[in-house]
């Protein structure tokens, strides 16, 4: 199966590095330029509308609307993060793209501000707010600067580590809060918003670990306990989380839970602590319980099957492997779930399908949602493939975001 699995990474490296590492999102409807040029779509509910339209769409609408392409920092991130991988498992023909992704990650940076951040390459609107192309955001910084330290953990040069720890500290001084409730948290997806979302708690704090590890500096340590502290309590009885606290965030899903989990054991092994491990592991299993198959079939929502996510299919994988020390299913279970993916998910042309519906396959490619998850999932298998787990990069146990 490994041999497989190169396979397919040559061929996605190959659909990717032609593509210039730009692509489509299931959330960039607002960078159509019709929605630039009419002045009356430019208001919440229709952004919201068409956002939904052609996400949901199970053909692509984009052309038509003239939605470009475009490279997403948080993509550049994944694929940095891929070919880290890949080298360290001994595939060092891809190893002249991490400094590549290196430079796109600087020059990607949102602008305007003393500090590396990074924010989506589109607009795009939640409920209540629009967020403007490239304002910083928690998930798209903390993905970017956990890829860069990653590229200095593997030895590419001291500029990885000074952008990372800016973005660290992006992070505490723009979007750490508390209250007098007792509650902590970092804020997103913009800096006045203090919102309760435990994946962004949870990867905030792992990535305020990592930094805090590699610097020595106290004031990264507290506000990472306390976040990780305030959203583990939140853990339900079952051991799953909600994806927020809000009415309107009471779902709970596999990648995002995926996140929780995969940032709780960095988080753990980067402080030194066994504090959060009895949570880790009612987490883990509640999520080897409800979101995947026998068959290999990832599923999204923990009570119902459809849709098949391609990026719950990454994000499987990648939790399955970050916890095969306490699981001897987890590694076979994982390349079961690949290999669901290459039976009804991967188009011989180098890509992955965007999902599976109950009466239909959606075939849209998109670049971060889908490619540069799948990318970093296979590069996972194959390093577990080649290297035994304690010589492994912490990287395999970071999950490394929703819009």
């Amino acid at each position: 199966m490994a041999s497989d699995i190169q396979t397919a990474v040559a061929k996605l490296i190959a659909y990717c590095e032609a593509a210039n590492w730009a692509g489509h999102d299931p959330y960039d409807a607002l960078n159509s330029r019709i929605v630039a040029a009419f002045p009356l779509l430019n208001s919440s509910l229709p952004r919201l509308a068409l956002t939904q339209a052609l996400k949901r769409s199970p053909v692509s609408l984009r052309r038509p609307l003239l939605v470009p392409k475009t490279q997403n920092p948080k993509a550049i991130g994944l694929f940095l993060t891929s070919f880290i991988n890949l080298s360290r498992a001994g595939f060092t023909q891809h190893r002249t793209f991490i400094r590549l992704m290196i430079d796109r990650l600087a020059a990607l940076r949102s602008p305007g501000l003393s500090y590396y951040c990074w924010g989506y390459s589109f607009p795009w609107q939640t409920r209540t707010v629009i967020v403007p192309a490239g304002q910083p955001n928690l998930i798209c910084t903390a993905f970017a600067a956990s890829a860069l330290l990653d590229a200095y953990e593997d030895g590419h040069g001291s500029e990885c580590l000074t952008m990372a720890v800016s973005a660290a500290e992006y992070i505490l001084d723009a979007l750490y809060w508390t209250s007098d409730e007792a509650v902590a948290g970092f804020s997103y997806p913009i800096s006045s918003v203090q919102s309760r979302i435990h994946n962004a708690n949870f990867i905030a704090a792992a990535l305020l670990s990592r930094v805090h590890h590699h610097t020595g500096q106290a004031r990264f340590l507290g506000p990472t306990l306390a976040a990780a502290r305030y959203s583990a309590a939140q853990q339900r009885f079952d051991g799953s989380w909600e994806y927020g606290e809000s009415p309107s965030q009471a779902w709970i899903d596999n990648f995002h839970t995926g996140y929780n989990l995969c940032a709780l054991r960095t988080l753990s092994l980067y402080a030194q602590t066994a504090e959060f491990d009895s949570c880790v592991r009612r987490g883990y299993s509640f999520y080897r319980a409800h979101f995947v198959r026998e068959d290999g079939a990832p599923r999204y929502y923990h009570d119902r099957t459809y849709p098949i996510d391609i990026h719950c299919v990454a994000q499987t994988i990648i939790t399955l492997l970050a916890f095969e020390d306490l699981d001897s299913t987890a590694v076979p279970l994982a390349h079961a779930v690949w290999h669901w993916a290459m039976t009804h998910l991967w188009d011989d042309h180098g890509y992955f399908y965007y999902r599976v519906l109950r009466f239909c396959t959606v075939r849209i490619s998109y670049m971060r949602w889908s490619q540069a998850w799948m990318l970093l999932a296979m590069s996972q298998l194959l390093l577990c493939h080649g290297t035994p787990l304690r010589q492994r990069s912490p990287v395999a146990l970071m999950e490394a975001t929703t819009c």
